[in-house]
Order: structure tokens, then C-alpha cells, then sequence
């Protein structure tokens, strides 16, 4: 073999090394190592001022009868703030800002609650009952429990999980969780009554983005059985010209009245298997409406916050029970 074989074997052994998958790619971490710092700093950047998209769409049918909905997208505006950091627990509390025919309205929208290692979360159990599910020992380390709260502060959904980087893309990934209809499903009486999902959360350089795969099931001869697939992208892209202060200004004159009703539902699942209460299409809970507009009340001066919390308790204790 000539001196020019050998140097042209080297040379296509090193390009074969070069180009070599294993080689070329990194692995897969199947269990990354924990980050509490960066976990809490990726929670606390969702807090802030946003213009927000939602982009939702039934794609993949598995009942052959079901016709899926076309895409549906809609958008505002939302405030995002800190309402409880202990290092271990981070509470962030939505606001939605609308503006309508010269006048701005400010809707309390969902919470989500972050715990760091968590023991139990509260999770959809069935129509109308969220129980406790214990999480094991083994699979606590380096994860965070969210626990998703309606617009009431009543539950919604929980899921464990945790913080990853894939492809230089950091994300939460929650476990499978179930979850009751959204109002916007609810109220078109759908074939389907409740979500087997996955989301997860992962910051961008314009803000952060919350992604939903979503079975949705229904009830047929009293057996589950998934009709169709949706994916839903929120998107949140960091934006302050809009009025930032009827959001701050709401919630200046309503937070000692929520953090009151916080503890209400807190006080009921904590003292036993979990809560139950009613939970209808077009309000959501049945003592949501009312706890809604006792918050109004308070902002108006129509009322003080002792009064609305004598009549809020008073609610809850005939309408929700504890499991």
C-alpha cells in the first residue's frame, strides 16, 4: 500500500469518526441532576407584564365519529405577580386586562402554585372532586409539584414533575394529569368531560410559553374512552403598554379578601381527603360567580372585606364539602 493509501484510510477514518451519531450527539440525560436555583429563577420570570396568545386546536380524532373543532385563536392582556415566596413555595397570581368600549376591566384568572419536593398534591380525582394523591419518596427529589387554582381560588388541576434541558431548551414537564373542562369546552356540552395532559413550561427569550397536550374523554357504557387530541400554545410575550395599573390597583384593594379565601380551600383540603363542590358550565363552581363579584364590591366600595368574607364563608360552608 502506497504512502497516499494510507494518508487518504486516515483521512476518511477520521471523517467517518467525525460525522459518527454517537459521537456527534450528545446524550440523552435520562434523570438531569438537580438545579433548585435556576428551577426557582425559570418560576419567578413568569412573573410580570404580558401580551398573550392562545392558540388551541383539536387535531388527531381516535372515535372515527367525532369531527374535530377548527383551530381557535384569541388573546389579551395579563399580569403576572408574586404573591408568596418562601424559597420552597412560589405563588403566582394572573390578572387579565381588558379593555372595552373605553373602559378597562380586570378579571382575577388562574393561579399556580410551585412546591419544591412536595409529599402530596391536590389533583382532579372525578366530575365535581379533587383528592390528594401522595407522591412517593423516590420520586420527589429535585422536582416541583404546580397545582393549577380556578379564577375562584378553587382547584383546578396538580401534577409533579421537573426541570430539564433538551437540545438547549430548558422546560418543566409535568406528569400525566387529569383536568376538568375548561369553560371553553363546558359550555358546548361536548361528547367529552374531562383531559388526560401534560404540559409544560419553558421560558423563551420574549418571555415563556405554556404547552398542552391534552387528551380529551368521555364516559361511554361507563368506560373511558378518548375522543380526540388538542394542542393548546400559550403564549406569553413580555409587553407593558397597556394599563399595568387597574391590575396592580385591583389587586391592592382585593388581596387581603383572597388570601382569606385561599385559606378557605386550603382549610377544607387540609382537613381531610380532599374537596368537593359543584362545578357547573357556565361559571365554573357554583359559588364562583358570587365570590367573583363580592371582589368587585370590595373594589367598588360597595362593601368592606370583613362583610364579603362573612358572606363567602358562609357560601362555601353550604356549597363545598370536605372529602
Amino acid at each position: 500500500m502506497t504512502k497516499l493509501h494510507h494518508l487518504l484510510g486516515a483521512g476518511l477514518l477520521a471523517l467517518a469518526c467525525a460525522v459518527s451519531p454517537a459521537l456527534a450527539h450528545p446524550p440523552i440525560a435520562a434523570a438531569p441532576a438537580p438545579s433548585f436555583d435556576q428551577d426557582r429563577a425559570d418560576i419567578l420570570a413568569m412573573a410580570g407584564t404580558f401580551e398573550v396568545e392562545f392558540d388551541m386546536q383539536e387535531s388527531t380524532r381516535w372515535d372515527p365519529a367525532y369531527t374535530p373543532l377548527p383551530n381557535k385563536l384569541s388573546g389579551g392582556n395579563e399580569v403576572v405577580r408574586v404573591i408568596e415566596d418562601t424559597g420552597r413555595k412560589i405563588v403566582l397570581q394572573h390578572l387579565l386586562v381588558i379593555e372595552h368600549e373605553g373602559k378597562t376591566m380586570i378579571i382575577k384568572h388562574w393561579r399556580q402554585d410551585w412546591e419544591y419536593e412536595p409529599a402530596r398534591v391536590l389533583s382532579y380525582a372525578d366530575r365535581n372532586e379533587w383528592r390528594w394523591d401522595e407522591i412517593p419518596e423516590a420520586l420527589r427529589k429535585g422536582r416541583w409539584s404546580q397545582t393549577v387554582w380556578q379564577v375562584d381560588d378553587s382547584p383546578r388541576y396538580g401534577g409533579w414533575g421537573q426541570f430539564e434541558s433538551q437540545a438547549g431548551v430548558r422546560r418543566w414537564r409535568s406528569s400525566w394529569t387529569w383536568r376538568p373542562l375548561a369553560r371553553r369546552d363546558a359550555v358546548r356540552k361536548p361528547v367529552y368531560d374531562r383531559y388526560l395532559s401534560i404540559n409544560r413550561h419553558q421560558p423563551s427569550p420574549d418571555g415563556w410559553i405554556h404547552w398542552q397536550d391534552n387528551t380529551k374523554l368521555g364516559l361511554r357504557d361507563e368506560k373511558l374512552v378518548p375522543f380526540v387530541q388538542e394542542y393548546v400554545l400559550n403564549t406569553y410575550t413580555r409587553k407593558s403598554d397597556f394599563n399595568v395599573k387597574a391590575a396592580d390597583d385591583y389587586w391592592a384593594a382585593t388581596k387581603d379578601y383572597w388570601t382569606q379565601i385561599r385559606a378557605l380551600w386550603d382549610g377544607i383540603a387540609a382537613g381531610g381527603q380532599g374537596i368537593g363542590v359543584t362545578e357547573e358550565a357556565e361559571t365554573g363552581t357554583v359559588v364562583s360567580g358570587r365570590l367573583l363579584e363580592l371582589a368587585d364590591e370590595i373594589k367598588a366600595g360597595k362593601t368592606t372585606t370583613a362583610k364579603a368574607l362573612t358572606e363567602a364563608k358562609a357560601l362555601v360552608a353550604a356549597k363545598v364539602r370536605k372529602l
